[in-house]
């Protein structure tokens, strides 16, 4: 008898869609076997009757319980909070960040295990970090060794952002550093300078309301910064990126030019450029606030391009860029920024991030535009190649994957409608409050064990069965990457 049984489903993976039943043993997937075969032979037997059961979601782009790191606002979930709402959105592992700032001293040894101590005893799914570098100094550097040893394989580094931007040299110590222990860098591309001269230029015609704060990063920004990240990585021997977020037909055409050219370039998109627009900014009063994000959501035009580089490959990965502050909080969230001479706020001061973990997954099985196994390669699979997690997560694999898995209802849900009130994060809102959405996951399981059943008590999972998982190399990204030569310049 297996520990637990899933029968009668239509499993989804990467590659494929078949009717099998799966077994699981302990932790792990035992066996994988023709429908409804197995439908004795478990300890718990789950009828997945008609219902997709999909590897478990991994959202490797999630902010929790960060220092306030721009001065104004606090992010609104910890980690278990976070990973609650992670769970109830049918994610099994989610990856966070620890900030290195600058001019504070701190190490990416320093943070890793600072944010360690945070997810003590906190977390319902399974985690790992992306060291968040603000400094290039030789001292940071040096640690990228330790920090494979630690098992974390990434860093982002910022293009924006005072508090957090390195400048090009900056960034080409880093990708220098990064390749020579095959971590995987992750780029915020904007053009900083530009943003600033856009955003004094608005305040002087005394241009404060949240949806000028789209005014200030137009596409260019991200256009221009994409291209710069782009080269600068060719010129360290093509070194792999990723770029995260991206939001603009321009940046999507350059992506997709350097990956045609044979450069090992790889892009993340999220929910908010497929769902919202910049008129989402400019709702009545400060309203626009609660879709204030960077990049900021763009038009129609872009929405299309962004679909599109999500079929056609050019986005490896649909991450949800959690970023949560509350909205009615004038002393840690959106309304921090308002004040008696600026009742409509100041854009530039709005916390930038929007809630989104629960809703990501959800968002893109019911928007019907992606098929069933590019679905599980946006939002599992490709994550689990490109952060060292493949093939113990984003695969269902007997003997070798842990047993993490999204099931799915058969059919659409009737009249399911996003309500801010029915999801599980620390949030007063979410952009999407008044979504259609035709299906939820109706189990989420993580190494074996049912953390959510949406029908029989929701959360059943217990705080702190959550685990750090050791990261590897990203997966077929370092093989074909030669040293760099000052002689091939």
């Amino acid at each position: 008898m297996y520990d637990l049984v899933i029968t009668n489903g239509l499993c989804v993976t990467a590659s494929d869609v078949a009717p099998l039943d799966i077994a699981i043993q302990g932790e792990k997937i035992a066996l994988l076997a023709s429908s409804g075969s197995l439908s004795n032979q478990g300890k718990r037997v789950i009828d997945a009757d008609g219902g997709y059961v999909m590897p478990g979601g991994i959202d490797c782009h999630v902010h929790l319980q960060e220092p306030s790191l721009f001065g104004k606002g606090t992010s609104a979930d910890d980690y278990e909070s976070g990973t609650r709402s992670a769970i109830a959105g049918g994610n099994t592992t989610i990856v966070t960040f620890a900030p290195v700032q600058k001019d504070t001293g701190s190490t990416p040894l320093g943070v890793v295990r600072e944010t360690r101590a945070l997810t003590d005893g906190q977390c319902y799914c399974d985690f790992s970090f992306h060291v968040l570098l603000a400094t290039a100094s030789p001292q940071a550097l040096q640690e990228f060794p330790k920090l494979r040893e630690e098992g974390i394989s990434s860093v982002k580094i910022y293009m924006t952002y005072e508090a957090l931007k390195l400048n090009d040299g900056d960034i080409l110590s880093v990708l220098l550093a990064a390749r020579k222990n095959k971590i995987l860098t992750l780029v915020h591309a904007e053009n900083g300078e530009v943003l600033e001269w856009l955003t004094n230029q608005l305040e002087a015609a005394e241009l404060f309301a949240p949806k000028y704060h789209s005014h200030s990063r137009p596409p260019i920004l991200e256009a221009e910064a994409t291209n710069r990240a782009i080269a600068l990585s060719a010129l360290i021997a093509n070194t792999p990126i990723l770029l995260v977020h991206v939001s603009d037909i321009g940046a999507t055409a350059r992506i997709r030019d350097a990956q045609t050219q044979g450069q090992p370039i790889f892009a993340e998109t999220c929910p908010q450029y497929l769902f919202l627009t910049r008129d989402d900014l400019d709702k009545p009063g400060f309203e626009g606030a609660k879709c204030v994000c960077s990049p900021p959501p763009r038009d129609k035009t872009d929405q299309a391009a962004i679909w599109a580089g999500l079929q056609n490959g050019t986005f490896a990965i649909l991450s949800s860029d959690h970023c949560p502050f509350r909205y009615d909080d004038a002393i840690a969230g959106k309304k921090t920024c308002i004040t008696e001479s600026h009742p409509l706020g100041q854009f530039k001061y709005i916390p930038n991030g929007l809630p989104g973990v629960e809703t990501r997954m959800p968002l893109a099985l019911s928007a019907e535009k992606l098929t069933l196994t590019k679905l599980v390669q946006v939002t599992s699979t490709n994550a689990a190649k490109l952060y060292g997690l493949y093939p113990r997560k984003g695969a269902l694999i007997p003997g070798v994957s842990d047993a993490d898995l999204t099931i799915w209802y058969p059919g659409k849900l009737e009249d399911l409608t996003i309500r801010n009130a029915m999801l599980h994060h620390n949030t007063d809102y979410t952009p999407y409050e008044g979504q259609r959405v035709g299906n939820w996951p109706r189990y989420t399981i993580i190494r074996g064990r049912v953390v959510w059943d949406r029908d029989n008590g929701g959360v059943v999972g217990r705080k702190g069965y959550g685990r750090f998982i050791r990261r590897d190399a990203a997966v077929d990204v370092w093989e074909e990457v030669r040293e760099f030569d000052l002689e091939m310049l």
